[in-house]
């Protein structure tokens, strides 16, 4: 039975041109790219996306930086997509990733971390009608 998850490559990765690198990992991946676009956040739209961490003390340096520059939206699918997308990311850190991760690949650093993904079934519902409606995945 195959998962949707969504995910996002965030304006650190888009800006230094790691955008075709990153899809290309996750379609060697099995990943089937069930959506995709390229577009720029407001500060309200980051704000809004990320609403669960608005009391969080890195809320304001985050929506700043998602508001900094385009990111490309994406829905993925396959069998386990959250987990796998999740593995396929690395650790938060990208110190302390995986070796072949993208974050190990393409991170900064914990915050300018390259991609973002939905960590449960659940967010993964809320995330990507917020980006997406039913006409653009395919």
């Amino acid at each position: 039975m195959s998962e949707k998850t969504f995910g996002i490559i965030k304006p650190d990765a888009v800006g230094k041109g790691y955008t075709g690198e990153i899809l290309s990992m996750i379609e060697k991946n099995g990943f089937r790219i069930a959506g995709l676009k390229k577009v720029r956040l407001s500060k309200e739209k980051a704000e809004g996306f990320y609403f669960v961490h608005r009391e969080r003390p890195f809320f304001n340096s985050l929506t700043d930086f998602m508001s900094e520059g385009p990111i490309v939206v994406m829905v993925l699918e396959k069998e386990n997509a959250i987990a796998d997308w999740r593995k396929l990311m690395g650790a938060t850190n990208p110190a302390d990733a995986d070796e072949g991760t993208i974050r190990k690949t393409f991170a900064e650093n914990i915050e300018r971390n390259a991609v973002h993904g939905s960590d449960s079934p659940e967010s993964a519902g809320i995330e990507i009608p917020y980006f997406f409606n039913q006409l653009e995945l395919v």
